[in-house]
């Protein structure tokens, strides 16, 4: 397997598999647990917009910091700082002080690390084999989906917030290591047309941060609430998806690299309807709810690799890779950002949850125009 023989990028992956313990641990919690501490439904998406606005804004700053001193120190130091979210998201008591901190941790910390992350794997990457890459890294994150959400919300209720996320903390912590054995890629102080060159990947992330909106974000809630705000059953219906969605991780990469990426594009994005469709309709059926979560495990199995080869191969080819995810993080949080508020104003005016779900349907067929026009761009079968 030619594709695992970049060290680099099994480091990465590594990294990125231990993240995910995070990731889909306290991660996976956030939005439910600030619902459970008192915040508002309206109000815990009105916070994640101001998670993504503050994104948005602190963004430039990565680029004269990366020509200072590359990417990899950003990257360990966003991963680093991600870690102290977790401790505040247990203090959390309805809308106060301690939510306006963990707002302004998770701000910097996402901003430090997606940025580098996507802009680092992007450049110690291989093009020819960037679908097998991808697809093995969300192998990896499928399996660490199993346990951790089960993990976690086992110890929301028996040990409590604190020691549930610090699991989560220590699980960000450490996942650092890897990276200390990593290369620094260096950054160019100037670099003509490097933005300029991001606009294909902007408008991608503008539509997919549009897509989490109703369908990741939204939909955690309404589960959460459909299965009657239990964190174990909770738990228990995501680790359902990441078993689900283990079996299946390498084998859209492969079908990409093999040169049938417009065949993806139709799969993926049909894929990624039909369950949005299916979670809008099970927001108030606990077993449907499950069915649909569980079935939500091959979005990102097929559409990950499809999107992000397309977008890791633009930054690529792009004058400059770190300006590049500049621009199409900037991209993503513009797009989730005034998703959330959106679904946040209809959430305050007693719109149906599911129906903030469907908003999600606006980003796919925008998806779907933009990745058939990159895959088909480049011959692609």
């Amino acid at each position: 397997m030619a594709f695992f023989r970049n060290s680099t990028v099994n480091l990465l992956n590594l990294h990125y598999g231990l993240h995910a313990i995070a990731m889909y641990g306290g991660g996976a919690f956030y939005a439910v647990y600030l619902l459970k501490a008192g915040v508002p439904m309206a109000l815990v998406l009105g916070a994640l917009a101001l998670i993504l606005a503050g994104r948005f804004i602190i963004r430039p700053a990565i680029v004269p910091l990366s020509v200072r001193y590359g990417m990899r120190p950003l990257l360990i130091a966003g991963t680093l700082i991600a870690a102290l979210q977790y401790p505040l998201l247990a203090m959390v008591d309805g809308v106060g002080v301690t939510l306006f901190a963990l707002i302004f941790v998770a701000a910097v910390s996402d901003t430090f690390y997606w940025t580098t992350y996507h802009a680092y794997f992007a450049t110690v990457g291989d093009q020819e084999h960037r679908g097998h890459q991808i697809g093995a890294r969300e192998a990896i994150v499928a399996g660490v989906s199993i346990v951790s959400p089960i993990a976690t919300g086992w110890m929301l209720v028996t040990v409590g917030p604190g020691a549930a996320f610090g699991v989560s903390a220590a699980a960000q912590v450490i996942c650092a290591i890897p990276l200390l054995w990593t290369p620094n890629v260096a950054v160019a102080r100037e670099k003509p047309g490097a933005f300029k060159a991001a606009l294909p990947g902007v408008l991608l992330f503008v539509a997919d941060g549009w897509i989490a909106i109703g369908y990741v974000f939204v939909w955690q809630l309404g589960m959460f609430l459909a299965l009657g705000e239990s964190f174990v059953a909770y738990g228990g219906a995501l680790a359902i998806a990441g078993a689900v969605g283990a079996v299946c991780g390498l084998a859209l990469g492969r079908f990409i690299d093999a040169g049938h990426g417009m065949r993806a594009v139709v799969l993926s994005v049909a894929v990624l309807a039909f369950v949005t469709l299916l979670r809008a309709a099970a927001v108030n059926d606990p077993v449907l709810a499950v069915i649909a979560n569980a079935l939500g495990a091959f979005v990102p199995t097929v559409y990950a690799p499809t999107l992000m080869t397309a977008v890791y191969n633009l930054a690529k080819a792009a004058p400059c890779t770190l300006r590049f995810h500049v621009a199409t993080e900037g991209g993503w949080d513009a797009g989730g950002s005034a998703g959330c508020l959106t679904a946040a104003g209809l959430v305050a005016l007693g719109v149906p949850l599911a129906i903030c779900i469907l908003l999600s349907l606006f980003g796919v067929v925008a998806s779907f125009l933009l990745l058939r026009r990159y895959y088909a761009s480049r011959s692609f079968a």
